[in-house]
């Protein structure tokens, strides 16, 4: 990053205090094949600086302290893109796999992976696994990948195995409360994230984390995901801590 960069990054009032700074950012990366249409590339060249915008966040989320930085990298619409670029998505995600996953593990990162996985070629099955099993025992961030993920149908699949409970007569429905439905969802164990970027500039979640983002603060950005970069992530953090976090009640800071 320049030296421009770094002197324009913000100081984080709510860091001087000590509180106040995200546990878990959530990030919609958006605009990878816009980004590459402004410059006339081929639109497997936007997804593939858009990993290298992953690595940087995941540095950056790491620097600032954050516990959880999760990343919506697949969808489970995204199936409906052209074949040969759902094959470069699948290829990118092999080699940042490959490449990348020693590297978290020396840095101490957690690799989790929420989504689908029935019905996925069985490379892509056991490199996620990989991932996931060389870095259980790690306790720095945890970068969580949404891969074939949509919020609807984490809800869904989580009734059902709510049903699944009540109809073998191990759960009352009596019992079932908004803790129960959180623990049976793919982010069981993991905080609602109290931020979520968007970048591209569309304004809407595209399906994602509905059930988890209910009082999340959201940040978009006119900036393509390629072009995500180390002030651009403090920017929009300090967006965040000059917010106000009322969770449905009265203000903090007006007592």
């Amino acid at each position: 990053m320049s030296g421009e960069a770094k002197r324009s990054a913000p100081s984080f009032a709510c860091k001087e205090a000590g509180e106040g700074m995200p546990t878990h950012v959530a990030i919609i990366m958006d605009g990878n094949g816009r980004w590459a249409a402004q410059r006339g590339l081929p639109r497997f060249e936007g997804h593939r600086r858009g990993v290298e915008a992953i690595r940087r966040a995941v540095r950056t989320a790491g620097d600032l302290g954050i516990r959880y930085l999760t990343v919506y990298s697949f969808s489970a619409e995204n199936w409906r893109r052209p074949a040969q670029e759902v094959s470069d998505l699948m290829g990118l995600l092999k080699r940042f796999v490959r490449h990348d996953l020693a590297e978290l593990h020396a840095n101490n990162i957690r690799v989790r992976i929420i989504g689908e996985r029935e019905g996925l070629a069985s490379d892509i099955r056991l490199l996620l696994d990989e991932a996931e099993q060389l870095t259980r025992g790690n306790t720095g961030l945890t970068l969580v990948i949404a891969f074939n993920y949509g919020g609807r149908q984490e809800i869904v699949s989580a009734m059902r195995a709510l049903a699944r409970r009540v109809n073998e007569g191990t759960l009352d429905p009596a019992d079932i409360d908004m803790d129960t439905v959180g623990a049976a969802l793919d982010t069981h164990g993991i905080p609602d994230p109290d931020l979520v970027i968007r970048t591209s500039g569309e304004q809407r979640v595209s399906n994602f984390l509905t059930w988890q983002t209910a009082y999340s603060e959201f940040v978009f950005l006119p900036c393509f995901w390629p072009d995500f970069d180390e002030a651009t992530f403090r920017s929009a953090v300090d967006e965040y801590c000059r917010r106000d976090r009322r969770f449905g009640g009265l203000s903090v800071r007006a007592g």
